[in-house]
């Protein structure tokens, strides 16, 4: 005979044996620990988080430290249900403990008011010897080169990627990449 719900959670020595079960690694019986108590642990979860996605998160942190702390439930020390709900208490306070220390990057006094005042990373490296050699030796290369370089460097892009992008065969981005890549480094030498 089935036991609902109601039934376990009168029953302290059902959910005893499933806990004593999941202490033993018997995956069905934490899949049976969860039915039976998972909505009494949200709502308490829900009570303290006051949001539902949270608790819902909170709720499978719970069940997975419930699988890897099982076998410390001692049942003389008290009810399946008290400690069930003391995991699924200290974990969502620990998340609000979590969340009052971070800080939305939008309210960090002057974050972003500053603006980078030479946002192009190209015109950033030709301002030094070495970038300006490095664009002349780009210019020399042929456009297909050029282009995939670049981008494989300044995004980047993989072969794959690449080859997608310009919607040109793998094998010919790959040669277009190697051959400027060996033009370039002759050039800078």
């Amino acid at each position: 005979m089935a036991v609902t719900t109601a039934q376990a959670l009168d029953d302290g020595a059902a959910l005893t044996g499933l806990l004593t079960a999941v202490a033993a690694q018997d995956r069905k019986a934490l899949a049976r620990l969860y039915e039976t108590t998972a909505p009494q642990l949200l709502g308490v979860i829900h009570r303290l988080v006051r949001r539902r996605d949270v608790a819902e998160e909170i709720l499978h942190d719970v069940f997975l430290r419930v699988w890897e702390r099982a076998a410390s439930f001692a049942p003389e020390r008290g009810s399946a249900m008290a400690w069930l709900v003391s995991v699924a208490r200290h974990a969502a306070l620990d998340t609000l403990r979590r969340r009052q220390r971070e800080v939305a990057l939008d309210e960090v006094p002057s974050y972003g008011d500053a603006e980078d005042p030479d946002p192009d990373p190209y015109q950033r490296m030709i301002r030094t010897a070495e970038g300006r050699a490095l664009a002349e030796c780009l210019d020399q290369l042929e456009t297909e080169q050029r282009y995939c370089i670049v981008l494989a460097y300044h995004e980047g892009l993989t072969h794959e990627e690449l080859a997608a992008r310009l919607a040109r065969p793998l094998g010919t981005v790959k040669s277009w990449v190697r051959r400027g890549l060996q033009r370039l480094r002759r050039c800078l030498e």
